[in-house]
C-alpha cells in the first residue's frame, strides 16, 4: 500500500571488532534441521482474484507466551472479484488480514469477523477475514500491518506480565466512504487495533478487540505510510510498556506527489489509548525517492528506544545510508538522526509505466524499500534478564550491480555507536530482494529471512522468472559476532508474473518480509507465489502497453488460469 514506497549513560560492553566484510554463503554449515512452512493466510481462497492475493507480511511474538504468535497481511479476501477487466479495490472494505498460532508457527488460522464485504461481488455488512470494529468506527483498514505484544497494564496503569499480555496492530486506515463526518483528516491515518485475549480473537471473537484508535497527528493533505510499531517489552526497562510507532508522514499529497516526507514518531504510556506524536526528522526530499522511509522500531534492556530508516540518495541505484534517531527517555525526546553507513539500493531499473523501480523484469514487482533497514535488539523480554542488547540489521542491496545484488547484515555490540562491516549472507545464486532479521533476546542466535529472485532481470514478460523465500540461521560468538549463516529453510519456487497489482499492469509483492526470535526458535513469514498461476495474456498486455500495441486488457477471470494472482504468505520455523 506504500506511496512508494549512543551515546548511553550506562556501562558499555566492548566494541564489536570491525571488518567482518568478508561473505559467508549460507548453507555451507547447517547448524538446525531443515524446517518446513507453512500457509499462513490459509482462510483466503485461492481464487478468483483478487481475493487470492495476499503480500506485505509481519509477524510477532508474545516473549512472555513464547508460542503464541500473530501475523498480519495485505489480504484482499474480502474485496469483490473482478468485474471483467476491471479489478479494484473494493470501495469502504478493509485489507488488514489477521493470523493466529498457538504451537510457535506450526499451525496457523485465520479468523472470520463481520464488517464490510464484497466477497458476494457486492458491498454489504457481512464475512470478513480482516481486523474487526473498523466499518462501526466510521475508518477502513487498508494494510501495511505492523504488530507487537507488549504487557497488560492494570486499572492503575501500571504494567506488569502478570497482568496478561496485549497485542498491538498497527495498519493504514481511511475514512469510510459516504460517513457523515470524516472521523479524521487526510487520505491516510495510522491507526492501532489492541485485544488482551487473542484467544477470543482467534477464534472469530470481534469483542476480544478494543475499537481502533488514531495514532497519527493528521492534517487534509497528510499521507501516514510505511509505519512500524513496537512494545518495550523487557521488565527492567525503567520504560515497561511504553508503545512506539514509527511512519513517514507524506505531505502536499492533494497536489499529486508525496513529498515532503519527514519520519513521524508516535508514543503512548497508557497502553495504547492516547498517542503523542512528534517528528524527528527534517522534511526532505532527496532524487527519484521521497526522502526517507522504510523505518524500523525497537527497544533495549534499558529502554533506549531506536529508530532507524533509510535516507534515498538518488541514481539507478541510488547511494543513501541508514539513518538512526534515539530516544532516552521513553520517547519525550529524540537525538538528530545521523547516518550509521552508506548503502546502496536495488533500483536497478526504473519502469515508466509503473513509475517504480523493479528488479526481476519489466512490468515487474516493485522494490522501492528494498535496502531499508530490517532492526531487531537482544533485550532480554520478557524480563530483561541475560540481555547483551546487541543490534542486528538486515537489507538488500545492489552494491555489485544488476543482478548481482546481496542480503547484507551488520552488527552493533555498542548500543550503535559503531557497525560491523556489511555481510553478505545470501545464498549463492539468490537476487537478494527483501530482508529481514531477528535476533533471539539473550543474544545467542540471529535470524535472517529473505525474498530473491533466482533469475536474471528480464527484458520481456514471456520468460519464466523464479521467487524464492529462504531462513538462515547464525549462532553468535564471542564479542557478538554472528558464526556462519547455514539455510534452515528454503520454500518453493514460484513465478512471480503471476502476482499482480489490481490494475494488472505489473506484478505485485509489497514492501517486505519479516523475522521474530525466541530464545529457542526463530521465526519468519515471507511473500510466496508457488500457487500463482501465470496468465500469458496478461503478460501479452503488460508488453503491449510498454510497445505501444494494441491489445486489449484481458479479464483474468475468462482469460487467465483460475490461481491467477494467487500470492499467499508462508511461513516456516526453526526447529
Amino acid at each position: 500500500m506504500s506511496i512508494l514506497p549512543r551515546d548511553r549513560s550506562r556501562v558499555r560492553r566492548a566494541v564489536l571488532v570491525l571488518g567482518m566484510g568478508v561473505a559467508v554463503i549460507a548453507g555451507a554449515v547447517p547448524v538446525l534441521a531443515q524446517s518446513s512452512d507453512v500457509l499462513v493466510s490459509n482462510g483466503s481462497p485461492a481464487a478468483p482474484f483478487p481475493q487470492n492475493k495476499q503480500n506485505e507480511p509481519a509477524i510477532a511474538v508474545d516473549a512472555n507466551h513464547p508460542t503464541v504468535l500473530a501475523a498480519g497481511s495485505n489480504d484482499e479476501i474480502d474485496v469483490a472479484p473482478c468485474n471483467g477487466s476491471r479489478c479494484p479495490f473494493t470501495a469502504g472494505v478493509g485489507t488488514s488480514g489477521i493470523y493466529f498460532s498457538f504451537d510457535s508457527g506450526a499451525t496457523w488460522t485465520q479468523p472470520t469477523y463481520t464488517g464490510w464485504s464484497a466477497r458476494t461481488g457486492t458491498a454489504a455488512v457481512g464475512p470478513i477475514g480482516t481486523l474487526p470494529k473498523y466499518l462501526e468506527n466510521g475508518l477502513v483498514s487498508d494494510g501495511d500491518p505492523a504488530l507487537a505484544f507488549g504487557p497488560q497494564p492494570d486499572a492503575s496503569g501500571r504494567f506488569s506480565w502478570a497482568n496478561g499480555s496485549r497485542l498491538y496492530y498497527a495498519n493504514l486506515t481511511s475514512n469510510f466512504p459516504g460517513a457523515a463526518d470524516e472521523t479524521f483528516p487526510g487520505f491516510e491515518a495510522l491507526a492501532v487495533s489492541r485485544t488482551d485475549d487473542v484467544a477470543g480473537a482467534a477464534a472469530g471473537n470481534a469483542g476480544a478487540w478494543m475499537a481502533p484508535v488514531i495514532a497519527s497527528r493528521q492534517s487534509s493533505t497528510t499521507f501516514s505510510d510505511k509505519e512500524q510499531i513496537w512494545a518495550d517489552n523487557a521488565a527492567a526497562s525503567p520504560f515497561f510498556g511504553h508503545v512506539y510507532v514509527c511512519n513517514a508522514a507524506f505531505r502536499s499529497q492533494e497536489k499529486g506527489h508525496a513529498v515532503p516526507a519527514p519520519l513521524m514518531v508516535a508514543t503512548s504510556t497508557d497502553g495504547g489509548n492516547t498517542w503523542n506524536q512528534q517528528q524527528v526528522t527534517a522534511a526532505v526530499n532527496n532524487g527519484q525517492h521521497p526522502g526517507q522511509s522504510g523505518c524500523t522500531i525497537r527497544t533495549d534492556s534499558h529502554g533506549v528506544v531506536d529508530v532507524f530508516a533509510q535516507l534515498f540518495g538518488p541514481g539507478t541505484p541510488g547511494t543513501g545510508s541508514h539513518i538512526l534517531i534515539q530516544s532516552f527517555d521513553g520517547g519525550r525526546t529524540f537525538t538528530t538522526p545521523r547516518a550509521i553507513f552508506s548503502v546502496v539500493d536495488t533500483c536497478v531499473f526504473f519502469d515508466a509505466v509503473l513509475g517504480r523501480c523493479v528488479m526481476d523484469g519489466v512490468a515487474g514487482a516493485r522494490d522501492d524499500l528494498s535496502a531499508s533497514p530490517s532492526v531487531d535488539i537482544a533485550n532480554g523480554a520478557p524480563s530483561g534478564v541475560g540481555a547483551t542488547d546487541e543490534i542486528v540489521d538486515a537489507w538488500a542491496s545492489a552494491v555489485d550491480g544488476i543482478n548481482h545484488e546481496h542480503v547484507f547484515v551488520s552488527v552493533s555490540t555498542n548500543g550503535g555507536t559503531s557497525w560491523s562491516s556489511p555481510r553478505s549472507v545470501e545464498t549463492a545464486g539468490d537476487r537478494g530482494y527483501y530482508a529481514a532479521a531477528a535476533i533471539s533476546p539473550n543474544g545467542s542466535d540471529v535470524y535472517v529471512v529473505y525474498n530473491a529472485f533466482t533469475t536474471p532481470f528480464r527484458d520481456n514478460t514471456t520468460d519464466t522468472r523464479n521467487l524464492v523465500g529462504v531462513l538462515l540461521h547464525a549462532t553468535v560468538g564471542s564479542h557478538g559476532v554472528p558464526g556462519s549463516f547455514s539455510q534452515v529453510h528454503r520454500g518453493a519456487d514460484g513465478d512471480p508474473r503471476g502476482s499482480s497489482q489490481n490494475n494488472q499492469v505489473g506484478e505485485f509483492l509489497g514492501d517486505y518480509v519479516y523475522a521474530a526470535a525466541t530464545r529457542t526458535f526463530g521465526t519468519a513469514v515471507w511473500n510466496d507465489v508457488r500457487n500463482a498461476a501465470d496468465c500469458p495474456a496478461v503478460d501479452a498486455w503488460r508488453t503491449s502497453i510498454r510497445t505501444g500495441g494494441t491489445l486489449a486488457k484481458p479479464a483474468p477471470g475468462t482469460a487467465c488460469p483460475a490461481t491467477f494472482g494467487n500470492s499467499d504468505i508462508f511461513g516456516a520455523s526453526t526447529a
